[in-house]
This record gives structure tokens, sequence and C-alpha cells, in this order.
């Protein structure tokens, strides 16, 4: 592949985007509110997205997988999100344990779990945020300890979406170096039934079909195979998941921007209240046409993004994935602001159903890390500026 060839889609990218657009429309905006607000689950399109294949399109294939990668795993979300049906639980269980596990895990980790993330007959939550931690790292207070064979972990985390659907979560936690005594952070498996794993739901305003979690580990015993990894590998391991997600994330405020601006778009070429349809005057035009070219550049380096990470340059992919993010963050916010505008009171309106992705648009500033913490990564490892913390 040449070093260009990421920024043009390939004819199989191109029928993927196709493919995933048709089954987006089938389900559309209307049935992922129906099922945030009957408390429901999106299963019937979690269902379909496996079956065609889409769920599992970057793992391995000799575990059930479709032997491609990030850049593959992003269309399909991108798409959906285009189409008003985006499924959160892709970020969580193909892109960032997936990822993990398949890059990581022990050979019968990758046995017991890939086929059924590839096939979406299981899946599995991520577990890194801590109450006090926040998008330190650094500070996960989350430990665990070696027992004779076992390992013991004791903690909280917070935020985590999906828990209730997942049959495991993949826990961050710390455990001490031996030659230093520092902490270092390692992955573990941890089943939903694990004794002393709790989790109660976090009230949300923000109305989405996957709920939010705070999660508490009382002393959970798990055996020696619950580590994914290398116990020394640290945060090599961790990054090997938090680049994807990152991409994904890109993925999913696209995907979201694109639904927004068609929408206006649609509604400024019909809205006649003067002579012309409102999207004749250039007050309306050019924002919504500044915003399509944002979310334009936001795609070109979220593929490049996805294509350093899937061609195995984690450190470059790491720079790319989190400008990405930042850059598909602010792009979504700015076009759900001007489709709302776009549409006057009918911007907010059930009917027109945009007004719901007002909130929802910030999840792409904030989560998983914000767009400070992005500013502070660009600022240190590119441009190398001194830290103030």
């Amino acid at each position: 592949m040449s070093p260009a060839s990421h920024t043009t889609e390939t004819e199989e990218h191109k029928a993927l985007r196709a493919a995933v657009a048709a089954l987006g429309q089938r389900y559309g905006r209307e049935y992922l509110a129906r099922v945030a607000r009957e408390g429901g689950r999106p299963d019937e399109l979690w269902a379909d997205a496996a079956k065609l294949g889409y769920l599992g399109v970057s793992l391995p294939e000799e575990y059930g997988g479709g032997g491609g990668g990030i850049a593959e795993l992003s269309i399909v979300l991108e798409e959906l999100g285009a189409a008003g049906s985006p499924l959160l639980m892709m970020v969580v269980s193909p892109a960032i344990c997936g990822t993990v596990i398949s890059r990581f895990g022990t050979e019968e980790q990758k046995r017991t779990w890939l086929p059924g993330l590839a096939d979406g007959s299981r899946t599995m939550a991520f577990g890194i945020t801590e109450p006090d931690a926040g998008s330190n790292s650094h500070r996960i207070t989350t430990t665990a300890r070696r027992d004779g064979e076992d390992w013991i972990l004791t903690g909280r985390k917070v935020f985590i979406s999906g828990v209730d659907l997942a049959d495991a979560t993949l826990i961050v936690g710390r455990t001490e170096d031996a030659r230093t005594g520092r902490l270092k952070p390692c992955l573990f498996i941890v089943p939903r039934d694990a004794p002393g794993f709790t989790r109660s739901v976090i009230d949300m305003e923000l109305q989405a079909a996957e709920k939010q979690f705070e999660l508490v580990l009382d002393d959970v015993r798990l055996p020696a195979e619950a580590l994914v990894g290398d116990e020394d590998a640290g945060l090599l391991q961790l990054f090997a998941g938090l680049n994807p997600e990152r991409i994904m994330t890109a993925a999913f405020a696209i995907g979201m921007g694109r639904y927004a601006l068609a929408k206006a778009v649609d509604y400024a070429k019909t809205r006649q209240v003067w002579k012309e349809p409102i999207g004749a005057h250039q007050a309306i035009a050019h924002p919504l046409a500044q915003a399509h070219i944002e979310l334009e550049l936001a795609r070109l380096m979220m593929q490049k993004a996805a294509h350093l990470y899937d061609s195995g340059d984690d450190l470059a992919a790491g720079e790319a994935a989190n400008m990405a993010k930042y850059a598909a963050g602010e792009a979504c916010v700015r076009a759900v602001d001007q489709a709302v505008h776009t549409l006057g009171g009918n911007g907010l309106t059930r009917e027109y159903g945009l007004a719901a992705l007002i909130p929802a648009s910030r999840v792409a500033r904030i989560a998983p890390v914000s767009r400070e913490m992005i500013l502070n990564f660009v600022s240190h490892q590119t441009l190398g500026l001194p830290k103030s913390y």
C-alpha cells in the first residue's frame, strides 16, 4: 500500500460503505430513539450487523472475524451513524477489547472471546475511568495484587458503557513493579457475575440505548488467566486499545454530524418563507457548507489514523488518533448546532429528531478524553512544549 493510499478509498471500502448505509437506513434514527425511550437494547440492529459480518470486520479471520482493520470497522460505525443508528458498543467490544485480546491475549483467551465478539453473541465492556482520576490514567487507584496463583482486584470505575449488556468487562488495574515499586497498568477480564463485582446505573440526562455505570470491585478474585498480555508491558498494551477507541469515537462523531447535516440540507432545500427556499440564502448555505468541509477534513484524519494503526505504526497512530478525535468532535458539535439552527423552532421538536443530538454531540468532545487533554498531548508530544502539570 502506498503512503498516500489511505487518502482515497478502495472499491472494497466504497462497497462496504454502501452496504452498511443500506442496513442503517432500514433502522434509522427513530428505531434507536424508540429503544432508548423504552429502556431497551438495540438487539435487532446488533444481530443484523453481526450476521452480515460488520461487527467482526476488524478481527482475525482464524477466530471468525473479517481479517480487516480499524479502517473497515470505522467505516461501519460512521455509516450506521450517518443513517441515525450508531452502535456505541462497537467502540468498546470489537474495537477496544477485541483488538487488545487479538494482539496480546493468550491462545485460550482468543479462542474463548474473539469468535463471540466477531459474531455478536458475546460483548465486552471496558473499564478505565475512575471518579478521582478522570483523564489521568496515572492516578488510577484500582489495584491488582497476587494471592498465590490468583489476582485480587479492588477499586472503582465510573462512566463505563454497556456493562449490563456485556458478558465481561476488561478492567484497567495497576500492579506493583517488583523492581521499582511503581504501579503499572495491567488489563484483566472480569466476568459480569464475579463475586464482589457490582454495578449501579448513573442517572444521565442524555437519553441513549447504552446506559452508563459505576462499578465497584471489592476484592474480586480472578484466576491467573484473567490477565491479558504481559504483566510488564504496561502502557503499550493499554494504548493498543485506546488508539482504536479514539478512531472509533471520531467515526461516531462524523456519522452523527453527517446525519444532522443531511437533515438540515434537506430542510433548507424545501423550506420556503420568502420567494426562494431558505437554502438559497448564504446565511444558511455557507454555514452548512462549512460544516460539510469540517466533517470531510475530520474524516481524512480519521482515515490516516486508521491506516497508521492498521499498518503497525503505534506511535504515529497515537498522534493521528488524538487529532482525529479532536477534529471530529469539534466538527460534530458545530454541524449539529448549525442543523438545529437551520430548522429554527422545528429543530427543537421531537418530529425532526435533531434536538436530542445537542447533548449527544457533546460526548465526542468529552469522551473518552477531553479536547483539552488532546491539546495537552499535541502541545507536549508533537510541539515539545513544557508541561504545566
